[in-house]
């Protein structure tokens, strides 16, 4: 691990994002053990929370397996370097939330909406600069936005008082041009730090990562093993090793992230994080990777093809918190099949 300064701040969201593949089944052991690992390796920032943020465990989105907040105290105890981050999403999570894991240890607050609704997260961004937290402004599914349009939620998000600014390729439907051309109109337009958070629907999100990191960008999330939504996230491990390849210092120890990816974090996936017809369509058509488990069970349920139903996603533009689309989709599939058996 070098003790020089890293050229980017990583941030592991294996505890949040990574929530999405195992239906938000993580329990107090798993936790402990992977911000342990992680703290050990030098990581910088450890998010953690439902896969759809504060307050997501609902019939709408799933239940987690654990209490979130008491996960989230475990965490805050077991780290000894690394700050602790928690995601929301307003209209999910409530200010309250805020000021809970606050009292809990958490330091960094995300707030995240969708990448053309900046302005619904005022209130909670506002409310997390008041409590001391370090704040990102979160747009997600930003391949949907243009650079332009992005700069103009960005600002809106910088204006209320965020410390630095985020676009995540929620449906890993970026090429790397469209991660550059975002990036550098962000940093051309910003007076604070600009992150991106990478998926890997369509085998990009290393590449997207250092494409990122290359036009300016001061923050770069990865998840161990890729565990998360979809065909899963930048994999922290090898988004430090590739770096390293690069010459760009991380300030992790890439041999330690390693250990937890294969020690600790692949013995609990339920499926490894490939990039298999489902995964790859999403970031084919665009959709929001959470949806890749409830379209799975929707199409067994209503024996219609799970292409089908993430194509047609696609084609509406669904976004996240439309997840009750679904299951519209596949009901109407259901019909239109049966009418042409007739």
């Amino acid at each position: 691990m070098s003790t020089s300064a890293p050229d980017f701040r990583l941030i592991d969201s294996t505890l949040r994002d990574g929530s999405h593949a195992i239906s938000h089944q993580y329990d107090s052991k798993e936790v402990i053990a992977i911000v342990k690992g992680l703290d050990r390796a030098g990581v910088q920032v450890i998010e953690i929370a439902h896969g759809d943020g504060l307050g997501g465990s609902s019939f709408n989105y799933g239940f987690s397996k654990v209490d979130e907040k008491g996960l989230i105290a475990q965490a805050c105890e077991a780290t000894t370097n690394a700050k602790i981050a928690c995601l929301l999403l307003p209209g999910i999570g409530l200010t309250d939330d805020l000021r809970d894991v606050h009292e809990l240890g958490v330091g960094m607050a995300r707030i995240a909406t969708h990448c053309t609704e900046a302005d619904i997260s005022e209130q909670h961004i506002k409310t997390a600069k008041s409590l001391g937290l370090e704040t990102i402004g979160f747009m997600m599914l930003a391949h949907m936005n243009s650079p332009e349009g992005l700069v103009e939620e960005a600002l809106k998000m910088q204006s209320y008082g965020a410390d630095s600014i985020y676009f995540a390729d929620s449906a890993g439907a970026m090429t790397t041009e469209d991660v550059r051309r975002r990036v550098s109109a962000l940093v051309s337009a910003l007076d604070i730090p600009v992150g991106v958070h990478a998926h890997n629907n369509l085998s990009m999100a290393v590449a997207n990562s250092i494409a990122a990191y290359e036009e300016g960008a001061q923050n770069l999330d990865g998840t161990s093993a890729g565990l998360g939504a979809g065909a899963g996230n930048c994999p922290t491990e090898i988004l430090a090793a590739v770096s390293d390849k690069y010459g760009i210092t991380t300030g992790v120890d890439v041999l330690a992230l390693m250990d937890v990816a294969e020690e600790i974090v692949r013995p609990m996936m339920p499926r490894q994080q490939v990039i298999d017809r489902a995964g790859l369509i999403l970031g084919y058509a665009g959709v929001y990777g959470s949806f890749l488990l409830h379209s799975q069970r929707a199409a067994e349920r209503y024996n219609v093809s799970q292409a089908e139903i993430l194509l047609e996603l696609g084609r509406r533009r669904v976004v996240g918190g439309q997840e009750d689309m679904i299951i519209d989709v596949a009901l109407e599939l259901t019909q239109k099949h049966a009418e042409a058996k007739k």
